[in-house]
This record gives C-alpha cells, sequence and structure tokens, in this order.
C-alpha cells in the first residue's frame, strides 16, 4: 500500500521554526522526486508548490517566498522527506502537505494526508 504520512506541524510564533517530516511506504521511495506543497486557509486558496527535491538530492527548488527560509531534504536510507522552516511568518500557515511526484508514462503523483502549521503570537 502506497503511503505518505507527514508530522511535525503545529503552533508556533512568528520567528519560530518546525521541521516537517513525510514517512513514505509502499514504493521505491529513491526513484522519485518528492515535495512539499501548502494550502493556505480562505476562499480561493489554492494548494501551492512550496520546495521540491530530485530523487537523487541533486536538484532543489523553493517558491521565492520561502527562499532561504526553508530547507527541503531527503533520507533514501529511512524513506524519509523532510521540511525544515525557519523564520516562520504568519503569511506561512497552512496545511503542509507532502506529494510523490509523478513519472509520466510509469506513475502517478501521491498526496499525504497534510499536517497543519500555525504561526502565530
Amino acid at each position: 500500500q502506497v503511503q505518505l504520512v507527514e508530522s511535525g506541524g503545529g503552533l508556533v510564533q512568528p520567528g519560530g521554526s518546525l521541521r516537517l517530516s513525510c514517512a513514505a511506504s509502499g514504493f521505491t521511495f529513491s526513484r522519485y522526486a518528492m515535495s512539499w506543497y501548502r494550502q493556505a486557509p480562505g476562499p480561493g486558496k489554492e494548494r501551492e508548490l512550496v520546495a521540491s527535491i530530485s530523487s537523487t538530492s541533486g536538484n532543489l527548488n523553493y517558491v521565492d517566498s520561502v527562499k532561504g527560509r526553508f530547507t527541503i531534504s531527503r533520507d533514501n536510507a529511512k524513506n524519509t522527506v523532510f521540511l525544515q522552516m525557519n523564520g516562520l511568518k504568519p503569511e506561512d500557515t497552512a496545511v503542509y502537505y507532502c506529494k510523490r511526484e509523478h513519472i509520466p508514462g510509469l506513475a502517478r503523483g501521491i498526496w499525504g494526508q497534510g499536517t497543519q502549521v500555525t504561526v502565530s503570537s
């Protein structure tokens, strides 16, 4: 059974840090690029890509709003992808989702269930 389980979310004050984890099972983790997305509360808020990492960690990408504050990483031996979030701002408040990216013609994308991150004083 293919599964992604996020953890590490919570309530943090502005300027604080959190480390999200996403544990993968049921597939060969090291073959897939992985990403973190987020969806902020409120009507019309779309899910946005926050950061992505290639299968061998050689290619990292970030949305401009988190560059210099967030770091994506992975441990292929432990089938886990991480998102270290520093300097958190209220606008980072969202449900954060882990995603296994698709391989065209071979495998579809898979989403985790999400973990809530709330940045508030």
